[in-house]
């Protein structure tokens, strides 16, 4: 038999979720309100792209890299870029830069990373110009 007495709906926090491909920070949109639960990626853009062999030998670049160097010295994402995209006069490399600054914000959503810029940790997704990569 149900019961007389209506249940009180549970009402889902709006709290920001990391896009699962570009590892941006995105927030609670009114039209994701009836399916905030399920929502993965920030933007159709992010929907549409998978994270590819690319973007793990990016990861693998960067996390490489930055331990040959020790745990006090940072990289730049480039140097990553340039690793995977090679380094020869076409300038491959230089279409892999977003996918190595999505990468990086994707370690960092794991805990491996910090994102440093002016010698402080910031985070990934808000920051702006040149940035430097460091282990955690």
């Amino acid at each position: 038999m149900p019961d007389k007495v209506r249940k009180v709906e549970r009402v889902t926090p709006h709290k920001d979720k990391i896009c699962k491909t570009c590892g941006r920070a995105f927030s609670w949109r009114k039209k994701w309100e009836k399916d905030w639960d399920v929502v993965k990626y920030c933007s159709d853009g992010c929907r549409g792209r998978q994270v590819g062999e690319a973007d793990a030998q990016l990861e693998a670049a960067i996390l490489e890299l930055l331990a040959e160097r020790g745990r006090d010295k940072t990289i730049c994402p480039s140097e990553a870029a340039k690793f995977v995209g090679g380094k020869d006069e076409r300038r491959d490399w230089e279409g892999l830069m977003e996918p190595a600054r999505a990468a990086a914000r994707r370690l960092v959503a794991a805990g491996r990373i910090n994102i440093m810029q002016g010698g402080k940790v910031v985070d990934g997704s808000t920051a702006k110009g040149p940035i430097r990569l460091k282990l955690r």
